[in-house]
């Protein structure tokens, strides 16, 4: 009797081969769920995903793994009861009914980025600050180069005693700081809301062993607040290198602009280095490149820009003092068996009555 499936059903719809160990591995942990891969389409076209996934299977469901792809609405999912993703943001789906007229649980695989977007910032600050662009061109060129002082490879600083300023301080935030900190640098942190005690600087989410700032330790003081003043606070105290690690909501939309790279830089007196691996709105584009090209910043590494792909036409992509990727930060070897090992452990605090890590807040939007 009753209207619910006989069993828990787990829909698991990523744009990938079947990652058999990786599903196999659920399989074994949890025999009374019955777990249904299916390899859907890289896109953002909901009539693309809704023709690949019959509607059958979405009814039944009570458990969903996915990047982006999800039923076509509340209704053709009744006994859903989770909804995991597979990326570390959910503003992607944050117009979906699922997300705005449903209260089921959406969790992200936050936490999982931290070690690869770390090394991706500490390499992109490097080839920054050594030089490395003008190296590369002797090396392409077949020169040895100049031995005088006069080469600009010749003035490196390196990052002791520099200041590191980590706007946004969660998972990838935490082990940029700890990298840092082991190179010598002063971290500053800076969060939505503040952190006055040592619980409140604990990070609750998943965390890949032996990484990150798990108690909250590492920086040297602490900023809050999604207000101007705030912010402006926080950028006035002496940052060399300011990581934008924010998440994109309406109140980080265009966070940075003329006078926040002014500020960081005291007025170009002291010009900032930015580095941003989260998302390109979050950043003024155009005030973004008047600062690079005036000299108010010392140069940029973006992984995102806006829009993305960034126009062929876009002055960013032969500013010398600007390093540009694909947003690519992120990925790496490891991504899916990390991205499976949160899914792991949310099913297993599940079971056991715990409550649920990397839990999307909706009213705050992340």
């Amino acid at each position: 009797m009753g209207g619910g499936p006989a069993k828990e059903r787990m829909l698991i719809t990523l744009p990938m081969k079947e990652p058999t160990e990786l599903v196999e591995r659920l399989r074994s942990k949890f025999p009374h769920i019955d777990i249904t891969f299916k390899n859907v389409s890289y896109t953002k076209d909901k009539a693309q995903h809704e023709s690949e996934i019959p509607s059958d299977i979405w009814h039944d469901i009570t458990l969903l793994f996915t990047l982006s792809a999800l039923p076509p609405s509340p209704a053709s999912c009744p006994h859903l009861s989770l909804i995991s993703l597979y990326s570390a943001g959910s503003n992607h789906i944050s117009s979906h009914p699922l997300y705005t007229s449903t209260s089921i649980p959406i969790t992200t695989s936050s936490g999982i980025h931290g070690p690869q977007i770390a090394e991706w910032v500490i390499m992109t600050s490097l080839i920054h600050s050594h030089k490395y662009k003008t190296l590369y061109e002797l090396q392409k060129s077949h020169r040895w180069g100049k031995k005088d002082t006069s080469s600009d490879y010749h003035s490196v600083r390196d990052m002791v005693g520099l200041r590191l300023g980590v706007l946004g301080y969660g998972s990838i935030g935490r082990q940029v700081a700890r990298v840092g900190q082991a190179m010598g640098m002063d971290v500053l942190a800076y969060t939505a809301s503040p952190k006055p005690t040592p619980e409140k600087k604990k990070d609750l989410g998943f965390i890949v062993p032996g990484t990150g700032d798990p108690d909250g330790s590492i920086p040297s003081a602490w900023y809050s607040g999604l207000d101007k003043a705030s912010l402006h606070d926080f950028l006035k105290r002496d940052i060399d290198v300011l990581l934008i690690s924010v998440p994109l909501t309406e109140q980080t939309k265009h966070f940075l602009s003329t006078e926040e790279f002014k500020i960081l830089s005291q007025d170009g007196k002291r010009p900032a280095f930015v580095s941003n691996i989260a998302r390109g709105q979050i950043v003024d584009q155009a005030a973004l490149i008047a600062a690079l090209k005036d000299g108010t910043l010392s140069g940029a590494a973006l992984d995102v820009t806006d829009p993305e792909p960034l126009p062929e036409d876009s002055e960013l992509w032969d500013l010398e003092n600007v390093i540009v990727t694909p947003h690519i930060s992120g990925v790496g070897q490891a991504y899916t068996d990390r991205a499976f090992q949160v899914v792991e452990t949310n099913l297993e605090r599940r079971e056991r009555g715990e409550g649920l890590i990397n839990v999307v807040r909706r009213e705050r939007g992340y």
